[in-house]
């Protein structure tokens, strides 16, 4: 096979699948993974993908990421409640993370104006924080994602890499008891699971319609989460789960 040929070739899977591995890719076409790195990065220099930690990841308008127009009115009631629980556990002086999600933009907007240091990879977290005098707010910068209106990629991870935080806050696209937290969007899910790391306890913020699936990019196991706030949907099957694996559940009306 000719090397624009394979080139080509990966563009195509790259953007069927959304995101693949250059290990992946190297047995695909029996060629080295130097090789498909070497072929990766010269696509990425003609803005035909976006290489990640390990592969690389679709940079096509597609359904990997939902905008946050779409975001913001889908189990708008259950995020809003969510975040306002979420809120309670923020004390006086706490530094924590918001991701991208629309319930993180929720808690931002309902936290009053105390003195906390916010970390976060959203423009619409920041935004709607700045209009708060006593909150420091770091944004982490990096290559933007125009549906969800947030940084990821190599910047921001290194951004999250300086810093340690009480809390982290965050929300997924799938909550799988055996599988784990994952999202639609890899570069998302990378820093996510870096958030969580970073953080002494990390709260997740999700509705009731996120469990027992599961996204394309694997985040974490569940395990890992100290606290899951939710709504009152949640089976009853999932909460005695939950409660088996020691995880504290708080369950919105």
């Amino acid at each position: 096979m000719l090397v624009a040929e394979r080139q080509k070739k990966i563009v195509e899977l790259v953007n069927e699948r959304l995101s693949i591995r250059v290990t992946e890719l190297s047995k695909i076409f029996f060629v080295t993974e130097e090789t498909i790195r070497r072929d990766l990065e010269k696509l990425e220099k003609e803005n035909l993908l976006m290489r990640s930690h390990g592969g690389a990841v679709s940079i096509e308008k597609d359904q990997s990421e939902t905008s946050y127009l779409e975001r913001e009115i889908t189990n708008a009631a259950e995020k809003k409640a969510i975040a306002r629980a979420a809120v309670q556990s923020i004390e006086s002086g706490d530094q924590i993370v918001l991701d991208a999600s629309t319930t993180a933009w929720y808690v931002a907007k309902e936290l009053p104006d105390m003195p906390l240091t916010v970390l976060t990879n959203s423009i619409k977290v920041a935004i709607e924080l700045s209009k708060k005098e006593q909150i420091k707010v770091i944004s982490t910068g990096g290559t933007l994602l125009s549906q969800s209106l947030s940084y990821v990629g190599p910047l921001a991870e290194r951004s999250l890499a300086m810093y340690h935080v009480n809390k982290a806050f965050l929300s997924c696209k799938g909550v799988h008891l055996d599988k784990g937290l994952s999202d639609f969007n890899e570069l998302q899910a990378l820093l996510k699971k870096q958030m969580m790391e970073m953080a002494d306890e990390t709260i997740l913020m999700v509705d009731s319609s996120k469990f027992g699936t599961r996204a394309f990019s694997h985040i974490s196991p569940v395990s890992n989460i100290d606290c899951i706030i939710t709504d009152s949907n949640i089976n009853e099957e999932t909460r005695i789960e939950l409660e088996e694996k020691k995880i504290k559940l708080v369950i919105i009306n």
